[in-house]
């Protein structure tokens, strides 16, 4: 018994540790920070523009092109973490692959800057 909780001590104490640095930080948060805010700051704000009373108020459909063109380059990007950990051990084919997705995600975004799709007027 004995052995095992040895074994798991590092991880107890680097749980306490961040549990007492977090409660620690957030203490000074609350005790330090300004407690008289503007009115701005306390303002309702959402999705890139100001809240508004209709929500059959029409609006810029741009905002939310940007984000989804973001969300799907940032997935995309993160494919290329396990490949560029397992590089060392990969074969030709995983190289051609990984460059072939490059490739059609180069053309992509080149599509999109083409179109105007990134231009935020």
């Amino acid at each position: 018994m004995d052995a095992l909780l040895s074994e798991y001590l590092p991880i107890l104490l680097f749980l306490g540790v961040a549990a007492g640095l977090g409660l620690i930080l957030v203490l000074a948060a609350v005790i330090l920070a300004p407690s008289d805010p503007d009115p701005e700051k306390t303002s309702a704000y959402e999705c890139g523009f100001n809240a508004f009373d209709d929500a059959r108020m029409k609006f810029d459909v741009r905002y939310y092109l940007v984000a989804i063109l973001f969300i799907i380059f940032d997935l995309e990007v993160a494919f290329l973490f396990p490949w560029a950990i397992t590089f060392d051990q990969m074969t030709m084919a995983g190289f051609w692959s990984m460059m072939a997705f490059l490739g059609v995600l180069t053309v992509g975004f080149a599509y999109e800057w083409r179109k105007g799709a990134l231009e935020w007027e």
